[in-house]
């Protein structure tokens, strides 16, 4: 028997590592670890990540019943779940796909290391990005550490063989033969399920048609709502790429994932720290009061509200939002740019670390390809520009015209020089 391992690929279609295992010439089994290393990590019991993974695994056991299998679920650490199964199952290889997280990486290496002295063979493939590692480089073999330039080798680099779907469907016939199962509930693992409604994994040609003009406008779909499918899988990046690929900027979109998961890759050290070094030592003023402020949408500054309350109760802010309120944080307030990405990182529903980090670094100014420090959004000039009837704002700050509405809690002409002194008194001339 062969086993694939479901993890950020919760789907049955066009899959590397289940096409590799189901042409393998065993019978394969599925497999997913909710996995305590991560899960103990949670506070939020209705954590709305935990109720999608377990949906989507719902409907991947129903897939595979019907194809007269099932889906096996363990819960705990993985460690100890495999060595579980390679005492339930007689296990020949053990198929997965790549993760290029630091986590990940190291809990590969641990299973791998477990299962070759068992003598399971451990074969793991490119799934969830088109280009990953060093496959696109600039010419003396270098990272790219601009997007721009990323961007066009990126696209000189692409030919239709990478965003070839791969048949998994040709060998359904390859799957375990096994009565129908129950998979473990979410009570069992200590969460508890919810109403929330989640995107379609569809893309829809009017967000297409009119991304251009309409993405950056918070108070309309304008953005095609994909990422939480792209975080775990449950549709294909090349199936994505092919059905986008002549809108060229909703690929760019795309292209910065796989940008920023090139950066995580080739330079680890930004999940803890400043991509350049020099800003390590920015004595970042923390202000405690001033974060829970941000954190609960009560700055006084409408735009900067609207879009934490938006996270705060679905678990999605929209993209340019992400932006101005990561801005606010760093530089209107001057708190560190880990504390806003770590409440980023505990709300998001679509939370991927590479995007996150390479965002808020972005804001910061400490990341590659960043805002410089003296660069900052004018928070009603935003407002103007992208949400200039309020609609945004009204739906979730209404009483933003009221007495009741706090004063902001930093003026902008203040908190624009003291930024600018901030960072010009405390980086290297």
């Amino acid at each position: 028997m062969n086993i694939f391992w479901f993890r950020r690929d919760l789907r049955l279609d066009d899959n590397a590592g289940l096409y590799h295992a189901l042409k393998s010439g065993n019978p394969v089994q599925c497999v997913f670890i909710f996995d305590n290393e991560i899960l103990d990590k949670l506070e939020d019991k209705k954590d709305r990540r935990v109720v999608f993974i377990h949906r989507q695994l719902s409907k991947l056991n129903q897939q595979l019943t019907e194809l007269g299998s099932s889906l096996i679920v363990k819960h705990g650490k993985p460690i100890e779940a495999w060595k579980k199964l390679v005492n339930e199952f007689k296990i020949e290889q053990v198929f997965t796909n790549h993760d290029y997280e630091p986590y990940a990486k190291e809990r590969d290496e641990t299973i791998r290391s477990l299962l070759e002295k068992k003598d399971v063979h451990f074969h793991t493939y490119k799934d969830q990005v088109i280009f990953e590692k060093n496959e696109v480089t600039k010419d003396d073999g270098l990272p790219y550490t601009v997007f721009t330039p990323f961007m066009k080798k990126w696209r000189a680099t692409i030919k239709p063989f990478y965003l070839k779907s791969y048949p998994t469907e040709k060998y359904f016939d390859a799957f375990v033969k096994s009565r129908p199962t129950q998979i473990i509930s979410l009570k069992e693992i200590g969460f508890i399920d919810s109403e929330y409604e989640f995107p379609l994994p569809k893309v829809s040609k009017d967000i297409l048609a009119n991304y251009e003009q309409q993405r950056d406008i918070p108070s309309i779909r304008g953005t095609s709502l994909l990422s939480v499918h792209l975080r775990f899988g449950t549709i294909s990046i090349r199936k994505l790429v092919r059905q986008a690929w002549a809108n060229e900027k909703w690929v760019n979109e795309l292209i910065w994932r796989e940008f920023y998961m090139m950066i995580l890759w080739q330079f680890p050290h930004v999940v803890d720290n400043a991509f350049k070094s020099t800003y390590n030592q920015l004595p970042w003023l923390n202000n405690e009061s001033h974060f829970q402020k941000w954190c609960e949408g009560n700055t006084g500054y409408p735009i900067v509200d609207a879009g934490m309350r938006e996270l705060n109760s679905t678990g999605f802010m929209h993209n340019r939002v992400r932006m101005i309120t990561s801005m606010f944080l760093t530089k209107y307030l001057l708190i560190d740019w880990r504390w806003g990405e770590a409440y980023f990182a505990s709300k998001l529903i679509d939370f991927e670390l590479s995007s996150n980090n390479g965002g808020w670094q972005w804001s910061a100014g400490t990341g590659v390809d960043a805002a410089p420090y003296f660069r900052l959004f004018s928070m009603s000039e935003q407002t103007r520009r992208f949400d200039p009837d309020f609609k945004y704002i009204r739906k979730w700050v209404p009483e933003f015209e009221d007495f009741s509405y706090p004063k902001p809690i930093v003026d902008y002409a203040v908190a624009r020089k003291r930024c600018l002194d901030f960072y010009k008194g405390n980086l290297p001339k």
